[in-house]
């Protein structure tokens, strides 16, 4: 599915996309240059999803984690990974990669380039791009 988006009041009708997009995959690599928007974008998806915490981007902390409440009144749990900073894939084993895609909560993963390689096979791929200013294209796979 392809979306271009044409102002940030539009990110939240491209998350619901998304998740409908998904079908109940809860693991997703996001990939674009930097400041294309791949942080924004997550923080529509978890606005959609019912989360009221503040997503900022996990660059220096390596994962962010925010709460919201699921249809059934319980908590659920978003992990927001950056892997920008580490330098190989045993860097993002030993920062614990694998338990935070093993859980069943959502994951989403920036800059996944060195994880893809781990055989998590029901992941949702999303490329970000800058198109022109604030214009964007934003591809799920």
């Amino acid at each position: 599915m392809e979306l271009v988006i044409e102002h940030e009041s539009e990110l939240p009708e491209a998350a619901s996309k998304l998740l409908k997009f998904a079908s109940g995959k809860n693991i997703f690599f996001l990939t674009g240059d930097i400041g294309a928007g791949k942080t924004t974008f997550i923080q529509s998806i978890c606005k959609v999803l019912g989360s009221n915490d503040k997503v900022t981007s996990p660059t220096f902390s390596i994962v962010n984690e925010y709460i919201f409440t699921k249809s059934n009144h319980s908590q659920g749990v978003i992990y927001h990974i950056d892997l920008y900073r580490l330098k190989d894939t045993e860097e993002a084993i030993s920062a614990g990669i694998e338990e935070y895609l093993d859980r069943g909560d959502y994951v989403f993963v920036e800059w996944p380039q060195l994880i893809k390689d781990l055989g998590y096979n029901e992941v949702v791929e999303i490329n970000v791009q800058i198109i022109e200013n604030s214009k964007r294209n934003i591809i799920f796979l």
